[in-house]
């Protein structure tokens, strides 16, 4: 673990252990920010944290349960995700109300009642529901790159999944060339990355716990969600959507779904972002979300 890593223990309706970082003054607006489907809370890097510390908030980031430090679920049944979309639950380890519950497990950890959700993909969907079903934990909500689990939109290019083959084998190195492979594929192909700084940082993905299979349970998990549309239209929450036009992991009609959805929703259409937060873009969408943020908590 860094320094900054801490781990908390009994947290959510499992009584799992989550691995989590604080960055910021404590007094600040508390913002949790929340990553998508086996994705580890390093996706949200360190330099975008600073960026929202920088405008006064105070940023939590968190392995979800499945991922990185967090608690992993190896000894589950194998998770069936197309099953799953034909409404059969039965390999599913746990449901996203779990994930949800996580989430505000840690908050209690902390002492924070209410909190600012910021949440990518898969977490901007739980960020959602998290709204929806415990609206007086939530002081605003902002989604990115995500969808409101209505399958009629925010569907992935399926042509990606071919042009990320093969698969890595288990190893380090082939995880990195692998992501290296990846990440102009499903990412922002429109702002290169440096390709050292992700190697490093599939690198770190891999030490910290690469578990190929939890992106199957979480997938279930996700799908169990349903569709939120409905309960979208009652929110009162004050909500930023954000999305990227050139997302081939998750159509752009997602976000336009969402923000159609939510009453008052502020809806923001990047040109050539992916499904990715890259560094050309943090100042930019750090603006846009503690601009949101400090509205929220004015009003």
């Amino acid at each position: 673990m860094t320094a900054g890593e801490q781990l908390a223990q009994d947290i959510g309706p499992d009584h799992i252990q989550l691995c989590y970082e604080r960055f910021g003054d404590p007094a600040d607006p508390p913002v949790l920010l929340t990553m998508g489907a086996n994705a580890q809370m390093i996706g949200w890097h360190e330099g975008f944290c600073r960026e929202l510390t920088d405008r006064g908030l105070h940023v939590i980031r968190f392995d979800n349960r499945d991922a990185g430090r967090s608690t992993h679920f190896h000894d589950a049944p194998p998770a069936d995700p197309m099953a799953a979309l034909d409404g059969d639950f039965s390999t599913a380890a746990y449901s996203a109300q779990d994930m949800v519950g996580d989430m505000l497990g840690l908050l209690d950890a902390l002492d924070i009642d209410s909190a600012h959700l910021v949440g990518a993909s898969m977490g901007g969907f739980l960020s959602q529901l998290t709204a929806v079903e415990h609206p007086a934990r939530v002081r605003s909500l902002t989604t990115l790159m995500s969808t409101t689990g209505n399958r009629a939109v925010g569907q992935a290019d399926m042509r990606i999944f071919a042009e990320m083959r093969p698969q890595p084998d288990g190893t380090r190195q082939s995880y990195v060339d692998w992501y290296l492979r990846a990440l102009p594929v499903f990412g922002s192909a429109a702002f290169p990355q440096d390709e050292q700084d992700v190697a490093d940082r599939a690198g770190l993905y891999f030490d910290r716990g690469y578990d190929p299979q939890a992106m199957m349970r979480q997938g279930v998990a996700a799908v169990m969600g349903g569709d939120l549309t409905p309960r979208l239209h009652e929110l009162k929450t004050p909500t930023l959507v954000i999305h990227g036009t050139a997302d081939r992991m998750c159509d752009v009609s997602g976000g336009r779904a969402t923000a159609e959805a939510i009453p008052g929703a502020e809806l923001v259409i990047i040109d050539g972002m992916g499904h990715s937060v890259p560094r050309q873009l943090w100042s930019e969408l750090a603006t846009r979300i503690s601009d949101h943020i400090h509205r929220a908590e004015q009003s």
